[in-house]
């Protein structure tokens, strides 16, 4: 026979969603209902064999007692409700017995064989049902591509910044990356992210944004490449490894792309030169820790301002969907509608809503 695939021994159909289970394992319930069934057929036997001179074997000559085997014997017909009748009970006390214990006995060995089969079948319904549910609440979710160290950092990233973990969809062909993602209460679908149904399935065509962060450079321009033909206006953030891709991973569609090597060797460098540079960058990079970079909208207060003399550092403003440095003669002034990006304490969330926004009515006096 063929061996079985890790997939199949997860009990996971390649292509297909995976909901992450609330419970326990599945095979952990198996395993315990087998116990219980084998705790019950032996605890029988031993009430059959210690009582063994209350039963007669019809095949036997008269006078020949039960034996171990016949015990296990008489155990497994009685239980499973064949009942032969070669094997009875003769005493009265025997009889009393089987009739007060060993059929409630044999009551909860049929409960639990059924109960596990109809559990199975019960089990993929409620399967079925979930991401059924889960469907008619996708929309506008985030489609992470590759659940590597990547992958895992840019999710935790989402989530602590206010992303809800239930929109947001993993797509990996690896039966450990389902492992891990289950594990941090993600929703996956198993396959290659360069097929369009496995995108398909993942939502893309209803996704706000899509993150493609695999091992392979040219597997993330394929997958760009079919993001972008199912979805045309989502957002696509897109790693490479080489400095060399980021040109063609722009033209496949990705809105950001972001060069994982260059980065790393550029942090690198800025520590060797630099320790103090290199642990300041570290900290801007490090999650709730020391400063953040994050961006906000303009306050209404700040309208007209200049960059410089806001309390935030800003670095940087977006106006027009396009990205200015604080020092650009374009944005001396704020406009409204601008959005700033600045640095800040890690204690303020970076995308924590904020009063008195672009979006929110002036009052009289700011009229």
């Amino acid at each position: 026979m063929p061996e079985e695939s890790s997939d199949a021994k997860l009990g996971h159909v390649r292509g297909q969603v995976a909901l992450p289970d609330p419970g326990r394992s599945p095979w952990w319930e198996l395993g315990r209902r087998l116990l219980l069934a084998l705790a019950i057929l032996v605890g029988t036997v031993l009430i059959v064999y210690l009582d063994r001179s209350a039963y007669r074997d019809g095949n036997d000559p008269p006078g020949y007692g039960v034996d171990l085997i016949d015990s296990i014997y008489y155990t497994t017909v009685t239980l499973s409700t064949t009942g032969y009748g070669d094997i009875a009970p003769v005493e009265a006390h025997a009889r009393m017995i089987n009739a007060f214990v060993i059929t409630p006995l044999r009551i909860a060995f049929l409960v639990l064989l059924i109960g596990t089969t109809l559990e199975v079948l019960a089990s993929q319904g409620r399967e079925m049902i979930r991401v059924s549910r889960w469907r008619k609440k996708m929309g506008a979710h985030v489609v992470v591509v590759g659940y590597g160290t990547k992958g895992r950092a840019a999710v935790d990233t989402l989530v602590n910044n206010g992303e809800d973990r239930e929109a947001i969809v993993v797509v990996d062909p690896g039966s450990v990356a389902l492992q891990d993602a289950h594990a941090d209460g993600l929703a996956v679908v198993s396959g290659d992210a360069s097929r369009r149904d496995v995108l398909r399935r993942a939502g893309v065509a209803e996704a706000r944004q899509v993150i493609i962060t695999t091992d392979r450079d040219d597997t993330n321009v394929l997958a760009t490449l079919t993001v972008r033909q199912l979805n045309p206006d989502v957002w696509i953030v897109a790693a490479v490894r080489e400095q060399e891709n980021v040109a063609l991973m722009r033209q496949s569609g990705a809105n950001s792309v972001i060069t994982s090597s260059d980065a790393v060797g550029r942090l690198l460098g800025l520590s060797s030169l630099s320790p103090t540079l290199g642990s300041v960058m570290e900290d801007l990079l490090t999650y709730g820790e020391g400063l953040e970079v994050a961006e906000r909208d303009l306050l209404v207060t700040e309208v007209g301002k200049q960059p410089q003399t806001l309390p935030d550092q800003v670095i940087a403003v977006v106006r027009d969907e396009k990205v200015y440095r604080y020092f650009d003669p374009v944005v001396t002034q704020l406009a409204r509608g601008d959005r700033l990006i600045v640095v800040r304490p890690a204690k303020e969330l970076p995308w924590a809503p904020r009063p008195g926004t672009h979006d929110e009515q002036l009052s009289t006096d700011d009229a």
